[in-house]
């Protein structure tokens, strides 16, 4: 066998040994992790003055008697220490059932499930449009560094990132939806049709004003990581080089600025996506966007346990595989880089 055959199958073998060693490291640490958000939301919620049982009648509150409570209390298993149902309901978990919710009286994976494929259009947008647009935002700024181009970005990006984004949704909602009447007022679709006879075209006006309210929330960090770290790179040593070679700005922008500051700026954009998934919350419930933002909301307010675990365990895995993504795409993007625990 050749040398070079030799070394080829020694250096696969290799890293097939570091994948493994990978993924079996992050594994672990999304158990961990899992085991602790459970333990930690669910010692937050039975510490919670909200009585589940009044919740769950809700406005028949003055109209249901003791003996209903008790039955509804035994039926849920809100009688039994807080312990027991925190056991029960792991030993569940453990099996695949995450239990049903008390607020849609769903299977939470169900509702999760619903809610989720909502959610994750709307975030799916608002990540795209915030990482493009940011990306393209510092290119600009970095390039025309110290003109008015340069002042205006800034100004733009400062005033974004200072702006409270729950602030910003009732703002752009007043001016678009209430006084022009471009954007239909929240919700996902239009109020008394079908779900039969709703297009595209409706889900999508919907879509719209909620996604660029959340895309807001990136754009800013995006726009100023990359401007500073292309800054950087046009005052290196390689680009004078470059420019002394007698390289057009261009052709240095491209290949020594915008592959350059690449990498951090997918790092910066996957690292986004637990802020993401926070102010889609706060955006899902300004435009009463049907998502799994406001299904948490409503689990909490009404304290549906089992929902509210599911949505915790859901948003935990969200974060995690955005994470480990941008691990992996680091590996694609700069092959000097490996995956951790290689050599």
């Amino acid at each position: 066998m050749r040398l070079e055959e030799q070394t080829r199958i020694a250096r696969g073998a290799h890293d097939a040994l570091v994948f493994i060693a990978f993924t079996a490291r992050r594994s672990f640490r999304l158990g961990t992790l899992l085991v602790a958000v459970c333990v930690f939301s669910y010692w937050l919620v039975s510490h919670s003055p909200i009585d589940p049982v009044d919740a769950y009648v809700d406005a028949d509150v003055m109209l249901v008697g003791p003996e209903q409570r008790a039955a509804i209390a035994a039926y849920w298993g809100l009688d039994d220490p807080p312990l027991q149902r925190f056991a029960k309901w792991a030993a569940a978990v453990a099996h695949g059932d995450l239990g049903t919710s008390m607020i849609f009286r769903q299977p939470v994976s169900e509702v999760l499930l619903e809610r989720f494929t909502a959610s994750l259009t709307l975030m799916g947008a608002a990540w795209l449009l915030s990482g493009l647009l940011g990306f393209a935002l510092g290119i600009i700024a970095g390039a025309r560094q110290g003109t008015w181009i340069d002042r205006v970005i800034l100004w733009y990006c400062y005033t974004l990132a200072s702006t409270p984004l729950f602030w910003l949704g009732l703002l752009l909602l007043l001016v678009f939806a209430v006084w022009l009447g471009w954007a239909p007022v929240g919700l996902g679709v239009p109020v008394g049709v079908l779900s039969a006879e709703v297009t595209w075209g409706d889900r999508l006006r919907h879509l719209v004003l909620p996604a660029v309210t959340l895309s807001i929330l990136g754009v800013a960090a995006v726009a100023l990581h990359t401007r500073q770290k292309l800054v950087e790179v046009l005052a290196s040593d390689y680009v004078l080089f470059a420019r002394a070679k007698g390289e057009s700005e261009p052709a240095i922008l491209w290949r020594h600025g915008v592959r350059n500051v690449a990498l951090p700026a997918v790092t910066l954009q996957f690292a986004s996506l637990s802020e993401l998934f926070g102010g889609a919350v706060l955006v899902e419930q300004v435009f009463a966007y049907p998502g799994l933002g406001q299904a948490v909301v409503q689990a909490g307010l009404r304290g549906d346990v089992p929902l509210l675990l599911g949505a915790v365990m859901f948003g935990a895995v969200f974060v995690f595989v955005g994470n480990l993504l941008a691990d992996i795409i680091y590996r694609f993007v700069d092959p000097r880089i490996r995956l951790e625990g290689s050599v």
